[in-house]
């Protein structure tokens, strides 16, 4: 049987262009979260069906996003996104860019807190 796919094309190319316009907050957890530095894979800007979360692991099933000031004005879009992107198995977690750049290595032990969670339940 095929493999489904996760995303469709126009996202997939979305995704791409996401990838080229990273903000601070973005370069500073992903020089944190790549190559493996917290014991998985992440991916940058890595689509999931129409969505395209800031950084996945899809073999740990975590997603992770960060926000901005415009998420105080879309509060009920960001709940609907997380309830599609919970659907197939990923917990969700958020963080303020502004948590991102002043305290990093806070943001790293919570990620790392859901990796152990997730890990556990397997």
């Amino acid at each position: 049987m095929p493999r489904q796919k996760r995303s469709n094309p126009k996202t997939k190319h979305q995704a791409i262009e996401h990838r080229k316009e990273s903000t601070p907050a973005e370069s500073k957890l992903w020089s944190r979260i790549r190559n493996d530095q917290l014991g998985v894979t992440f991916r940058r800007q890595h689509a999931v069906g129409n969505y395209i979360p800031d950084f996945c692991s899809p073999k740990a099933k975590l997603i992770i996003e960060l926000d901005g000031s415009q998420h105080l004005e879309q509060e009920e879009y960001d709940q609907e996104r997380t309830k599609y992107l919970e659907s197939p198995g990923y917990k969700v977690i958020r963080f303020w860019n502004n948590d991102v750049m002043n305290n990093i290595d806070s943001v790293i032990l919570a990620i790392i807190y859901a990796l152990e969670n997730e890990a556990t339940k397997e």
